[in-house]
């Protein structure tokens, strides 16, 4: 039996992104939550394309807002919000069964509260050049549920 896994895109603005993410979860058999607003329609051409002729398999779920899905969660839902302004790296996390591994929009990241309110279920993929910025959301993304499924047993498929 695999995993539950869950990813959670916090106002995904690149639909190209959304449609890798979401053939990557179809792949590890994880849910995506995508948070609105979207900068993209659901119907979008790059969105299909790049999710292939997959997205109708996909468990996708849509939340009006990020403040709504965290106050959907139980209590103890364990949550970990990926940021380049973490302190601990994806490498001293230990993930759970059934985590929600949480990812800001492209262009900005997770908001400020977030990264406040939750400081030690924050966390970052390491980058070892300081010119580069930011990972591809897609690319840090698939590290993590990756790196989730290493940890958990990789025996889920």
């Amino acid at each position: 039996m695999p995993h539950h896994l869950n990813v959670v895109l916090v106002e995904p603005e690149i639909p190209q992104n959304t449609g890798s993410i979401g053939r990557l979860c179809l792949a590890t058999r994880t849910t995506l939550h995508l948070v609105e607003p979207l900068g993209f329609e659901i119907t979008h051409a790059k969105l299909k394309r790049a999710g292939l002729d997959y997205w109708e398999y996909l468990d996708v779920r849509r939340h009006a807002s990020l403040e709504i899905f965290l106050a959907s969660l139980p209590p103890n839902a364990p949550k970990v919000f990926f940021s380049k302004k973490a302190g601990g790296t994806i490498f001293d996390y230990r993930f759970e069964e059934g985590s929600y591994l949480i990812f800001g929009k492209e262009t900005a990241g997770l908001p400020d509260w977030v990264i406040n309110s939750y400081p030690t279920e924050t966390t970052r993929i390491p980058m070892y050049d300081a010119r580069v910025r930011s990972l591809n959301l897609a690319n840090s993304v698939s590290v993590a549920v990756y790196e989730a499924i290493r940890q958990l047993g990789p025996d889920v498929m």
